[in-house]
């Protein structure tokens, strides 16, 4: 099992900057690759960016250029920092860490105003 716990979440107006952070706790020995998603209300659950245990990094087209996910392996963290907001990145942002079995945080809220 492992144990996902995200925080970084908040209000923010355009142009602003957010980081959020994805501790992770448990037999992590076996994940893959980590990554967040984000569902904003009414829509489904978007793949935001992912990383792997390498290193390499994968973005939606949307948030190329103002997103960078990186990890710490010795913190077992995952962030993603988050520039130059808009108001359509408002949304839940869910941690993933991805091995034999997939494992979801509980959801941070991001908010941009305009």
């Amino acid at each position: 099992q492992v144990q996902l716990v995200e925080s970084g979440g908040g209000l923010v107006q355009a142009g602003g900057s957010l980081r959020l952070s994805c501790a992770a706790s448990g037999s992590i020995s076996s994940i893959l690759a980590m990554g967040w998603y984000r569902q904003a209300p009414g829509k489904q659950r978007d793949l935001v960016a992912t990383i792997t245990r390498g290193g390499s990094t994968n973005y939606a087209d949307s948030v190329k250029g103002r997103f960078t996910i990186s990890r710490d392996n010795a913190k077992n963290t995952v962030y993603l920092q988050m520039n130059r907001l808009n108001p359509e990145d408002t949304a839940v942002y869910y941690c993933n860490f991805y091995g034999a079995t997939s494992y979801w945080g509980q959801g941070t809220q991001v908010t941009v105003s305009s």
